[in-house]
């Protein structure tokens, strides 16, 4: 029979209280698919796992308000509003502007009774920001530096990321890099998944759950040894894991669907960041494309 205090000592660490997050972390590899999709979605959107309900929550996390239930009885709470509560109590202990939201001072860009159309829109600007804070500077080198060095890139992307898969195909074919998507498992597409070799750069993007094509392919380039990038809102995304190089963004929203403004903007950032390393010569072959 599991007690609140079951709960309790299990967050327990030697110096005070484990955070909840880095417990789901510790303990991710132990869940159901369907657990580990609310997990990822209470790591990454702390702050909205802090104060929705379950059945909200597990809209947001694509799965059942039963099985958000199962997920914190698994952690040792007695259901979710004891898993809420953690979630709360690791909320209100972040520094100000750590929020999950990103909104880190400066005041709201609204006022109190905005619309839904500003609450949208204010989502975005903090997911931009937030995605600005948490980026590594490293981490943005290594991927730009792979893009420019690549002899050839695939981009792998279904169902929404298909638009950005092909959106970062155009920016790269501008700076007359060869690239190449897979979008869906057409036989074209597995027939450029066949031709990943070492001189590849493979980028997988991911929102949530990945698509079993994409880890398909990620799993592809490890084993045949070519670069691998992956772009995701999820930061326990088997995408990521397979990856070597990892570029995280914030989704957060109130609208029915995930927010991909800081997607677009890591993508137009690492197309200028390959631009940057030799303008001269990429504005000759941009002039060029835009003759053809």
């Amino acid at each position: 029979m599991k007690q609140t205090a079951t709960s309790i000592a299990a967050l327990e660490a030697p110096h005070g209280h484990q955070a909840l997050s880095a417990y789901i972390r510790a303990r991710f590899d132990e869940f159901s698919r369907s657990q580990k999709d609310v997990a990822q979605y209470i790591v990454d959107h702390l702050d909205e796992a802090a104060f929705q309900t379950a059945e909200e929550l597990a809209r947001r996390a694509s799965t059942s308000s039963s099985t958000v239930v199962r997920f914190s009885q698994a952690l040792g709470f007695e259901g979710f509003p004891e898993l809420q509560q953690a979630a709360r109590d690791e909320y209100r202990r972040r520094p100000p502007g750590v929020n999950g939201t990103g909104s880190g001072g400066g005041g709201p860009l609204f006022s109190l009774d905005h619309t839904e159309f500003e609450s949208a829109l204010a989502a975005d600007h903090a997911n931009v920001e937030d995605t600005a804070h948490k980026l590594s500077r490293s981490d943005v080198e290594a991927a730009i530096d792979a893009i420019a060095a690549a002899e050839k890139v695939l981009i792998a992307g279904t169902d929404q990321m298909a638009f950005f898969a092909s959106y970062l195909r155009h920016l790269l074919m501008l700076l007359d890099l060869r690239a190449e998507i897979v979008a869906s498992p057409s036989q074209e597409a597995l027939g450029r998944l066949s031709r990943i070799d070492e001189r590849t750069l493979v980028i997988g993007l991911s929102a949530g759950r990945p698509h079993p094509l994409i880890t398909r392919t990620m799993k592809l380039a490890r084993h045949r040894k070519a670069a691998t990038l992956a772009i995701t809102d999820a930061t326990l995304s088997e995408v990521a894991r397979l990856a070597r190089i990892r570029l995280y963004y914030s989704s957060n929203t109130p609208a029915f669907v995930r927010s991909h403004t800081a997607l677009l903007s890591i993508l137009q950032a690492l197309a200028y960041g390959v631009y940057s390393r030799d303008a001269q010569q990429y504005d000759v072959r941009i002039k060029a494309f835009r003759l053809k």
